[in-house]
């Protein structure tokens, strides 16, 4: 299947966590905010993570919880990371945080620490080494596109009971293993201008057959003991899914596809594009639908379809919004007398509205609210929250406010353009493709380092 982004540095992470700033405030992927960088969390080490030397320290009075789960090549995994992850997993998943539900999930998820621990020891063995500039600039970029400060993401993190190194481990072992890809993969990779015409040309000639724009979630296996497992775990996650589970969400947690960096999404396909497995059950598949689990070669497939068409026409999830970000602040803990001032001058901004022109002037009457400039996004960027929200909506409108733990958030609706469709350029095939290669030599490697290594589950 074709991917819809390259490598780029802890891309995957920061859209995982962005999903959980987004059960906070679902405007907040389309406004982000001024930072203070002196505001940063700062970057641990491999040996302050546990990382290289073994697992990170729990937190005072948490000594039942340094059971150890795992060992990989001689470095520990404890049931206080695997606990912490979890948690991290339930929190931005949208799965239910129910003693049943972490039990079916703990499984999956500590298969994903001990690949963790292998990508960071192939890091090390490279020499490859992760700077607090970068992390530092992760977290910023995930605080300014969920109109939070570092401080806050850290305070979010604590009040859920998670710990501040649960994300910062997470992004550590992303940028490490981009590093890992990019240097030891990308450069192998070459895209001839002949590869790129024969893509063009089949789009021609499928230019009249159905095309379906799906996500997909994908879990790998390396083995007939594996493959059970993970048919199983894909089961669980199916049927969450179903009961309301955002399958963005769980596929940036879950799929071991790059396409995780954006919930899953890959765009528009032919069927002549799919895996031979997947093809005729998308074909059969209604509009919103969820798979069951689909075994491949590659792994264990869960599709969603998400939109069906013939030709090439517009492509909705390309069409291009301008919005304007409106904060009336408010503390998490204001009187309700307050909160109800705020609610009213928020219905007043919203009947007053005529333009975005005017909107800077137009919040100054209320202490303290802050409106931002216009914006433009392009809608498949956008938390699915908000997409639902702008069905419908017309520039010279402004969203119903929400309720965030920065105060009374809305957005107005500044302009609008449609995709006008078409194929798509010569540069975005050649991105898929190499995407696409440099996706599949990632996942084979990775399953390289699970035959060599020694890993002792407990």
């Amino acid at each position: 299947m074709k991917l819809a982004c390259s490598f780029t540095p802890a891309v995957a992470t920061v859209s995982r966590f962005l999903s959980t700033l987004a059960l906070v405030s679902c405007v907040s992927l389309a406004c982000p905010m001024p930072l203070h960088a002196e505001e940063g969390l700062g970057a641990p080490t491999p040996d302050s993570l546990g990382l290289d030397g073994g697992s990170a320290a729990a937190p005072a009075g948490a000594d039942d919880s340094q059971g150890i789960v795992a060992i990989v090549n001689d470095k520990i995994i404890s049931k206080y990371d695997l606990d912490q992850r979890v948690h991290l997993v339930m929190v931005t998943s949208g799965i239910p945080n129910s003693p049943e539900m972490v039990s079916r999930i703990q499984r999956q998820v500590l298969r994903s620490l001990i690949d963790e621990r292998l990508e960071l020891q192939e890091a090390v063995h490279l020499d490859l080494k992760v700077d607090e500039k970068e992390i530092d600039q992760q977290l910023a970029q995930i605080a300014a596109r969920a109109n939070m400060t570092p401080k806050e993401i850290e305070d979010y993190l604590k009040e859920n009971g998670i710990a501040r190194d649960t994300l910062v481990s997470q992004l550590y072992a992303d940028i490490a293993w981009n590093k890992v890809i990019e240097q030891q993969f990308a450069p192998l990779i070459s895209v001839g201008a002949d590869e790129v015409d024969e893509a063009l040309k089949q789009m021609t000639e499928q230019a009249d057959q159905p095309r379906y724009q799906l996500s997909e979630i994908l879990l790998t296996f390396d083995n007939p003991e594996q493959e059970t497992e993970v048919m199983s775990g894909a089961q669980r996650l199916v049927d969450q899914m179903r009961q309301g589970a955002p399958f963005a969400s769980v596929a940036r947690q879950f799929s071991q596809s790059a396409s995780s960096a954006n919930g899953g999404d890959i765009g528009w396909e032919h069927a002549s594009q799919m895996p031979g497995d997947v093809a005729p059950i998308v074909e059969k598949m209604t509009i919103g639908g969820i798979s069951d689990p689909i075994k491949t070669l590659n792994g264990v497939y869960i599709i969603q379809l998400r939109n069906k068409q013939t030709g090439l026409g517009p492509d909705p999830l390309q069409d291009r919004w301008t919005l304007a970000h409106v904060l009336l602040p408010l503390t998490p803990d204001a009187p309700q007398a307050m909160v109800a001032r705020r609610v009213g001058e928020a219905q007043k901004l919203m009947a007053d509205f005529k333009s975005c022109d005017t909107l800077g002037d137009q919040v100054k009457q209320y202490v303290g609210a802050v409106a931002q400039a216009p914006r433009a996004v392009v809608f498949g960027q956008l938390d699915q929250r908000l997409r639902e929200s702008l069905a419908g909506a017309k520039p010279g409108a402004m969203l119903k406010p929400i309720r965030s733990q920065q105060g009374i958030e809305m957005i107005a609706v500044c302009g609008y353009q449609a995709d006008a469709g078409g194929a798509p350029s010569r540069d975005q095939i050649e991105n898929n493709i190499f995407s696409q290669r440099l996706d599949m030599m990632a996942r084979r490697h990775l399953r390289d380092l699970r035959r060599d290594a020694v890993v002792d589950i407990r």
